[in-house]
């Protein structure tokens, strides 16, 4: 015990550091564990478009789209994204939605206004179109 009060006393820097990234760390974990959004890998993600015929919302902007998206993905405008405005969806909030960006982390500010929007069943794609590239599944260009 001495030695550690002995390290942090000489190296209280690097312990603040260390401090700091320990509670970033438990956050984010609690954080995610409470949330009501859900985020679904992959497999998760394919089983919910094939059993339930769910609704792919790809958040990308258009030229990113254009190059690459998931089979049956609709796009919406980005305008409508950032103003949290939904109308153009109105007809699916009963339905599953999963929504994808590119690396898995806008789409969650986007679910999470959906969700209060009042949709029902909304998810997020865990790593986004890159997690999706990457287990090899299909694209449409």
């Amino acid at each position: 015990m001495d030695q550690m009060v002995e390290f942090v006393t000489n190296h209280y820097i690097l312990s603040g550091l260390f401090a700091a990234l320990l509670a970033a760390l438990i956050y984010t974990t609690v954080a995610s564990q409470l949330s009501s959004l859900k985020e679904l890998s992959t497999h998760e993600a394919t089983l919910l478009m094939n059993k339930e015929d769910a609704y792919i919302l790809d958040i990308r902007p258009a030229a990113e789209f254009k190059k690459g998206h998931i089979l049956g993905s609709k796009q919406i405008k980005a305008e409508l994204v950032t103003k949290g405005d939904f109308s153009p969806l109105e007809k699916l909030k009963d339905k599953p939605i999963i929504v994808v960006c590119a690396m898995g982390m806008t789409c969650k500010r986007t679910a999470s206004q959906m969700l209060k929007a009042g949709f029902e069943n909304v998810v997020t794609l865990k790593g986004g179109i890159n997690a999706w590239q990457g287990a090899n599944l299909p694209i449409n260009k």
